[in-house]
């Protein structure tokens, strides 16, 4: 479905895409991870076709690059800046896209849109009045306004509230569930964990790792640590068996509180990009 060979990408003396090389599976959701600066950004940039590599190549669904717009028209994005006309109205703004698409009655379509992100009652209301989760839902639309069969979201749940930020990756599993083909990119590894079926982690332009996350879990996350209490003090032991640990406490007597800390995707997170502050 989407395909990048040996990706590079330079900016005068700085390198932003060293030698990235994925494969994304057609119907999955793909979460791409990365601190600020990791080249994620980037890679968006090539993958969309307004960035052209230094070297290697970029194919989607077989069909080649996406510098050529016969293949761009197959990929919908939603980048992490707002790309909406505040003065137009939500339907306004997915006609707008619409018709940049060449879609030549595309008013049962927008219908359809406005109602799946449930913005079928504001549908006449001007863009500038919506909150922040709004506009990230209509923003969602405008990618989808084409029916592509790759979408590419980039951040976007970034500042909405969670009410919007659930509807958001219920949305996202739903087109997955459609059969289309969904690269996520977040700073939210709850969110990576609970929809994506493999996720990518990037630093420094290079891809360290790609799996599923029990997978890099199990590679990557380390030993679970168990807390426990007897009185008014706490050992903390790591373990690969937290269950096992914890009945062998208990034998022991006393215990009077227990705690247990499984690694999880942020685990992994920063046992792959380390701990450092990103600007």
């Amino acid at each position: 479905m989407l395909t990048l060979r040996d990706i590079r990408k330079r900016f005068g003396a700085t390198t932003a895409v060293d030698g990235l090389s994925l494969e994304v599976r057609a119907g999955e959701v793909f979460g791409l991870l990365g601190p600020n600066g990791a080249g994620k950004s980037t890679t968006i940039a090539i993958t969309t076709g307004l960035l052209a590599p230094d070297a290697g190549a970029v194919d989607l669904l077989g069909l080649g690059s996406p510098a050529d717009p016969r293949v761009r028209m197959h990929l919908g994005l939603a980048p992490q800046e707002i790309t909406l006309y505040g003065e137009l109205t939500a339907r306004e703004n997915l006609m707008f896209f619409a018709r940049l698409y060449g879609i030549a009655s595309p008013r049962a379509r927008v219908d359809g849109l406005l109602a799946m992100v449930e913005l079928d009652a504001r549908a006449n209301d001007r863009t500038a009045t919506f909150s922040g989760g709004m506009k990230r839902r209509l923003n969602l639309a405008a990618a989808l306004v084409h029916d592509p069969k790759l979408v590419l979201l980039d951040e976007p749940t970034a500042g909405v509230d969670p009410q919007s930020r659930n509807r958001i990756l219920e949305l996202v599993r739903a087109l997955a569930a459609e059969g289309r083909t969904i690269v996520y990119t977040t700073h939210y590894m709850e969110e990576a964990a609970k929809i994506c079926d493999r996720v990518g982690i990037v630093d420094h332009g290079r891809m360290l790792d790609i799996g599923t996350v029990p997978e890099l879990i199990a590679r990557h996350g380390g030993k679970s640590a168990v807390t426990v209490t007897r009185g008014e003090a706490d050992e903390r032991v790591l373990t690969d068996d937290p269950v096992g640990e914890v009945s062998r406490q208990f034998a022991g007597g006393g215990v009077t509180g227990v705690r247990v800390e499984r690694p999880d995707l942020e685990t992994v997170f920063l046992a792959l990009t380390g701990r450092s502050l990103r600007e």
